[in-house]
């Protein structure tokens, strides 16, 4: 049985998560799909470094995929991405150690959320559109609130009983770039829904209707007010998974250009 760690990248508008679901259609579906239709076998085993939600993109979600075959990691790049939808794309294929596990030995995962400050016709599915004014310093001072390891038992639709919740948060980065405002959130792993209620409540700050001191008491007690707050899954991406060793990202970009080309000032 060889091993191969897989570079794969979905926008997931059409999908119900990453993971395999009955009666559902899934990332990790169509990609076991696509392996027993070019290898002709069903006991190909993948998995995946994180779960993502329905409707959530991934820029570089990485998986290994252990599999009994010769057929060189390029080749079979080439085959998957012949037998995938074409919003599911395997960017690169690579031997991996037969010890190398996709979640158990990643360090850190980044995510990306991109709220849009303006109606747009060809992002909607990437962004979260907000009509209000935010005040982005308020949402950089919530972020704060989060970072170490906190018990985010308010702030997932987990079961608490069932899991710990208490989550490390490296570190928040917030940006603004042109009609968009990019958040980063950079963790040891994420809780279900765990960043969509983060940037929710961010949000929440920004808009005026939360106080950074309101976080604190969200964290201290068990509150149901981050789920109501939940941000849309269409502005979300998980961004990168990081292993020992990995170089972090140090520039936040936009994964669009939603800036209005209609009107230009002259």
């Amino acid at each position: 049985m060889s091993k191969f760690k897989l570079y794969i990248e979905y926008e997931g508008t059409r999908y119900s998560g990453w993971q395999v679901q009955k009666n559902a259609r899934t990332v990790q579906g169509e990609l076991l799909n696509a392996v027993r239709s070019v290898f002709k076998k069903t006991d190909a085993e993948l998995y995946g470094a994180g779960r993502t939600d329905a409707g959530v993109h991934a820029l570089l979600q990485i998986a290994h995929l252990d599999l009994q075959t010769m057929i060189p990691p390029e080749i079979i790049r080439i085959k998957l991405n012949d037998n995938l939808p074409s919003d599911i794309h395997v960017i690169e294929v690579e031997k991996a150690k037969p010890e190398f596990h996709a979640r158990h030995d990643a360090v850190a995962r980044s995510y990306l959320y991109q709220i849009s400050r303006r109606r747009t016709a060809f992002g909607k599915r990437y962004v979260w559109w907000i009509k209000d004014k935010l005040n982005v310093k308020q949402m950089i001072e919530a972020s704060k609130q989060f970072i170490g390891l906190k018990n985010f038992q308010s702030f997932t639709a987990d079961d608490p009983d069932e899991k710990s919740t208490k989550v490390l948060i490296d570190e928040i980065q917030i940006k603004e770039a042109g009609d968009l405002i990019l958040i980063r959130v950079i963790g040891s792993h994420f809780l279900w829904k765990q960043v969509r209620q983060l940037v929710g409540v961010m949000a929440e700050v920004g808009r005026g209707k939360l106080s950074v001191s309101d976080i604190g008491i969200l964290l201290s007690e068990k509150s149901d007010e981050p789920a109501k707050l939940t941000a849309p899954p269409s502005g979300l991406f998980l961004e990168r998974v990081y292993y020992a060793g990995d170089k972090r990202l140090s520039v936040l970009e936009p994964t669009i250009n939603i800036n209005s080309y209609g009107l230009r000032k002259k």
